[in-house]
């Protein structure tokens, strides 16, 4: 199991951390190199807990469809999305959320496995972590302007 821990602090209250990332028509906004969009389950608004939502984007050139439920809830400090169908042999994405004197500390720990073994081991350590790196951190990056710039509206 592979595991990436990602840390942004936001000038935003934890409550809105918390609702900004589990807001799915920002995760589109933010997920738009990808064309991701929502198209099955919960497709807008706020997810929660028990909730699942089917995600199809392009990715490595492959339009690809993964499924996600929230599997854990502790609303503003933490919540868990766990893949129920995807490419990934195990996908669990844990978002914790703490005040901090900026704001917010956000951290996002993302423990993923693909499948094919020892292969799939190798194609993790040398091209999956650093993609999913690169795409969580971008989402933060959109996520943490988006709250900075604006009051967020709860959907």
């Amino acid at each position: 199991m592979t595991t990436i821990t990602i840390v942004t602090k936001i000038r935003a209250s934890p409550e809105r951390c918390f609702d900004a990332s589990r807001d799915l028509d920002l995760h589109i906004e933010s997920m738009g190199h990808t064309g991701e969009r929502a198209v099955a389950g919960r497709t807008s608004g706020l997810i929660e807990l028990g909730e699942q939502v089917t995600w199809e984007g392009r990715h490595f050139g492959v339009r690809q469809r993964f499924t996600s439920a929230i599997t854990a809830y502790d609303r503003p400090r933490h919540f868990q999305d766990s893949m129920v169908r995807g490419a990934f042999q195990s996908f669990v994405h844990d978002h914790y959320f703490e005040p901090c004197d900026e704001g917010t500390r956000m951290m996002d720990v993302l423990a993923f496995r693909s499948p094919f073994g020892v292969l799939g081991a190798i194609v993790d350590r040398l091209i999956m972590t650093a993609y999913l790196t690169r795409m969580l951190t971008k989402r933060n990056e959109i996520v943490k302007a988006v709250l900075e710039r604006e009051p967020f509206i709860r959907r």
